[in-house]
């Protein structure tokens, strides 16, 4: 008889989260979404509370907590600069005492583990396109090290496990994603622009706009991750996961202003610290262990997120008419 699989998803109300635990449920797997929701929303996964293989649990991953699992998504972790800047030390301590407890969980029940780790890992790269053997260009004392130090720290708990206790690890480093369900007040700058542009505000570009990002859809970086996840044990990363095609910050806000159909202007404001100037994945190991890559073009995968956006706004519009009118 085949047994269900229990998953547990970490950050699972969280943008990427929500996504993941979605999929988990059509592919039939038992699903606990763990959040305490200081990023994530619960709203992001309300349609899944009636589904009677969906348990949803409000728990902060710095405390230890005990499960039946066969598989942990490690997703837990404020990863906008505004979010995890808010309380650098609890964002440490997310990355840190969340992995070891997460990993202390999988060597108890024997579940296999992922952990979803970040281009941040290569600071600001002085390899490009960044290869995962590359050991990156990191402040270590700066306001981003919180979220960069911490992940890579993570890293060096999921192959400390594997090599003492021979855990069985994944690790995907994740580059930008965007899409449906992304925190409009983030700071991301998918989500700034859009909505800046939706309310008619100026797009707010740093420097001349010119660093570049490459963005991939958020379907695209889950099947990723999913098919990671399905590797043998000979296959425990780094593994890069986004999307190879990169483009400037100014490209990106221009595509949008046109896409919206908007009349926001373009301003510029100074760089903040440790702005990466390029961010580009080198995915020749996930073509080659995963069989995959991005599918969804920037422009297909923007008007999803636009249209998301758009309804969000208008049903916030449409709260704050009826409030007016109580």
């Amino acid at each position: 008889m085949h047994l269900q699989k229990r998953v547990l998803v970490t950050g699972g109300s969280g943008f990427l989260g929500s996504h993941l635990c979605e999929r988990l449920l059509a592919e039939g797997a038992n699903v606990i979404c763990l959040d305490n929701f200081f990023t994530g929303a619960r709203t992001n996964v309300e349609h899944l509370i009636g589904d009677k293989n969906f348990e949803l649990i409000r728990h902060d991953v710095t405390f230890p907590i005990y499960l039946e699992i066969d598989q942990i998504y490690n997703l837990a972790c404020p990863a906008s600069p505004i979010h995890y800047q808010h309380d650098p030390v609890q964002t440490t301590k997310t990355s840190v005492h969340g992995a070891i407890n997460m990993l202390g969980l999988a060597k108890r029940v024997k579940a296999k583990i992922l952990q979803a780790s970040t281009s941040e890992v290569y600071g600001d790269p002085n390899v490009h396109p960044q290869t995962e053997d590359y050991w990156g260009h990191v402040n270590p004392i700066g306001p981003r090290s919180c979220y960069d130090e911490g992940k890579r720290c993570a890293e060096t708990l999921f192959f400390d496990y594997w090599r003492q206790h021979k855990l069985r690890i994944k690790v995907m480093r994740i580059f930008n994603t965007y899409g449906p369900r992304m925190n409009p007040n983030d700071g991301r700058v998918v989500s700034n622009f859009i909505v800046q542009a939706l309310l008619g505000q100026d797009i707010t570009i740093y420097g001349e706009g010119s660093q570049t990002r490459s963005f991939c859809y958020v379907d695209d970086l889950i099947d990723g991750m999913m098919r990671l996840m399905a590797t043998d044990d000979s296959v425990t990363g780094p593994i890069n996961i986004g999307n190879p095609n990169e483009f400037t910050i100014l490209q990106l806000a221009t595509m949008v202003v046109d896409m919206v159909g908007s009349r926001s202007k373009i301003v510029r404001k100074p760089l903040p610290a440790d702005d990466p100037r390029q961010r580009q994945p080198d995915i020749s190991l996930a073509k080659k262990h995963l069989d995959w890559q991005p599918r969804t073009q920037l422009k297909e995968g923007l008007g999803r997120t636009i249209s998301y956006f758009e309804n969000l706004l208008s049903e916030k519009r449409t709260r704050e008419l009826l409030l007016q009118k109580a």
